[in-house]
């Protein structure tokens, strides 16, 4: 089975990385034979060409110049014509709103892989939703369950990503970690790793941090670098908010990295407080695989990976419940080796990558009309 995925690839997150992961654990399924289709180049481009996925440029696009959209729809008709795949699949509603068409023109089934809960439609949501997908197929139940207010009769399934943890840390590397980071190797080390957007909650667990700010021996990792204007300018007011509640010598900006799993491998908490739901959290199994105890808040499908086996939910918007649930943490090693203890094998249960590549792809067949073996 040929599946063509299309997708931006302009940014880098949880979209991203689930493609990344179609390639590079594709042996574990076979049957399934993943093509992706790219309208920026970048990041995701070179981390799937070095996966050895087959890759397609379509050319850069933008709504607001109808000539990129007819000529990167062109491309893709070209692509169907030289290639037979059995699949398509959408990872947003401006790639669908975009490319749908010429799939459904070509008589191809087509996905729409929801990565985000349904929330208020806007004009892009219109424009996609005039080529209804055949299945959808949602990344949590929390975003499935808003499918219904959209589509009425639409088929879904629920297909929790596929994350692998196969790279091991020492002892001896954590220790050489946080000598890198300068980081005290008594001290308890709090890391948060996200995408620089105000929802994700830094600005939350730097309040938290600052009630916190009389404990000794903790420091704090924020992961992540801008990728938009926007996100520049928060990351920059996220500074100077540390620098006034007096913590900025305790709070590492590290910015963007490649190598998040060997930073939370030197970490003791993971903490990421969202203001919004967040639709799954790709990151919250990765702590989980570096055995790290998980601070976040009761809301979207951090309820399904997080309980009280391998970390601690807090209410939404409740700053003091969350220095409260870190001040716990921090004092209390015993509790945090329980929770570590029981982290890797809550990751497996939801995300184990065998298991999910055949989920993937026996989703996939129904669509297609075709049959796993």
């Amino acid at each position: 089975m040929r599946v063509l995925h299309v997708h931006s690839g302009n940014l880098y997150g949880g979209v991203e990385t689930i493609l990344v992961t179609l390639a590079r654990y594709r042996d574990l399924c076979p049957q399934m034979e993943s093509h992706f289709a790219l309208c920026f180049e970048g990041r995701l481009t070179e981390e799937l060409t070095a996966a050895g996925a087959p890759v397609y440029g379509l050319g850069r696009v933008r709504l607001r110049n109808p000539a990129s959209i007819r000529r990167a729809r062109r491309v893709v008709r070209r692509l169907l014509d030289e290639n037979r795949f059995d699949l398509s699949v959408c990872h947003s509603g401006w790639s669908r709103a975009i490319f749908g068409p010429v799939f459904r023109s070509a008589g191809l089934p087509l996905v729409s892989w929801c990565h985000d809960a349904s929330g208020k439609r806007n004009w892009l949501d219109r424009l996609s939703d005039r080529t209804p997908p055949d299945l959808a197929v949602c990344n949590s139940a929390f975003t499935a369950s808003g499918l219904g207010q959209r589509y009425q009769g639409l088929r879904s399934e629920v297909v929790y990503c596929p994350v692998a943890s196969d790279q091991a840390f020492s002892d001896r590397d954590r220790r050489a970690i946080r000598n890198e980071m300068h980081a005290p190797q008594g001290a308890t080390v709090i890391i948060q790793a996200s995408r620089m957007e105000s929802w994700k909650g830094h600005a939350l667990h730097l309040e938290a941090l600052h009630l916190l700010r009389g404990l000794p021996d903790w420091i704090c990792w924020l992961v992540g670098g801008a990728q938009r204007r926007q996100e520049t300018e928060y990351l920059e007011e996220l500074k100077r908010l540390a620098g006034r509640l007096g913590i900025a010598d305790r709070v590492r900006f590290l910015g963007k990295r490649s190598d998040v799993p060997r930073l939370l491998s030197a970490a003791d908490i993971y903490c990421q407080p969202n203001v919004k739901p967040e639709p799954f959290g790709i990151v919250f199994i990765e702590a989980l695989y570096a055995r790290l105890p998980i601070v976040t808040t009761a809301l979207g499908g951090a309820c399904e990976i997080v309980n009280g086996s391998c970390g601690i939910l807090v209410p939404p918007r409740d700053r003091i419940a969350l220095a409260s649930s870190l001040r716990g943490l921090i004092m209390d090693p015993d509790l945090r080796a329980k929770l570590r203890a029981a982290a890797p094998d809550r990751a497996q249960k939801l995300c184990d990558p065998v298991r999910q590549m055949r989920r993937i792809a026996e989703v996939f067949s129904s669509a297609a009309g075709q049959v796993v073996i």
